[in-house]
């Protein structure tokens, strides 16, 4: 009779606990496929600022988990908010500053072996620096150092892709944007890492 390698069992069940969170990526790409895609260009983006920034492995593991699955809250924002082909209104835009808070939710409910953690970093993706952002209004270091580096990656990619309701800017344009805005939404010590980062990434916009 064989027996399991027990020294293999705790990576296996880990591996099954991952991949069980893939289930909310399929359902976000049913839903919308452009933010589908958007998580996954982030991720990348995202990663490479956390590489530049000296993360250890497990920490660049929880970012890219945390950046593939930012806007997974988007799943229980309704239609005619979120595929809105146009500017949304207020009560349009306070429905979709939820999406942090319903992602949170969502993915606490997984079997991901971090989702507490990642859960968190979802949660205060939209958090600014100055303490303006949403939902808890959580300034500087107190907001998690991987929503900061996810607030910086979501904010490029978004600014550089075309939507209904705008079109994609050029690089220089965003980075007038983003520059503008160091130290009031973003965290000014990761905004000049990625200015010098974003030169040489796949992931510049033209």
């Amino acid at each position: 009779m064989r027996h399991s390698n027990p020294k293999h069992a705790p990576t296996s069940f880990e591996s099954y606990l991952a991949e069980s969170a893939e289930a909310l990526s399929v359902a976000l790409d049913e839903r919308d496929s452009y933010t589908h895609v958007h998580c996954d260009r982030v991720s990348t983006l995202a990663v490479q600022l956390g590489m530049d920034c000296g993360l250890t492995q497990t920490e660049l593991d929880l970012l890219h988990i945390s950046a593939r699955f930012h806007d997974i809250g988007k799943i229980g924002i309704p239609d005619h908010v979120l595929l809105k082909p146009g500017a949304l209104n207020t009560e349009e835009w306070a429905m979709m500053k939820m999406h942090p808070v319903k992602g949170e939710r969502l993915f606490r409910q997984t079997l991901h072996p971090q989702a507490d953690n990642v859960a968190d970093i979802i949660r205060h993706h939209h958090e600014c620096f100055n303490g303006s952002g949403y939902p808890d209004n959580l300034a500087g270091s107190d907001i998690p150092f991987a929503s900061r580096i996810l607030l910086i990656a979501d904010g490029y990619d978004a600014m550089s892709t075309s939507r209904p309701y705008h079109h994609g800017r050029s690089h220089h344009d965003i980075m007038d944007i983003m520059s503008a805005e160091e130290g009031i939404k973003t965290d000014p010590d990761l905004m000049k890492r990625f200015i010098r980062l974003i030169e040489h990434s796949p992931a510049r916009a033209s």
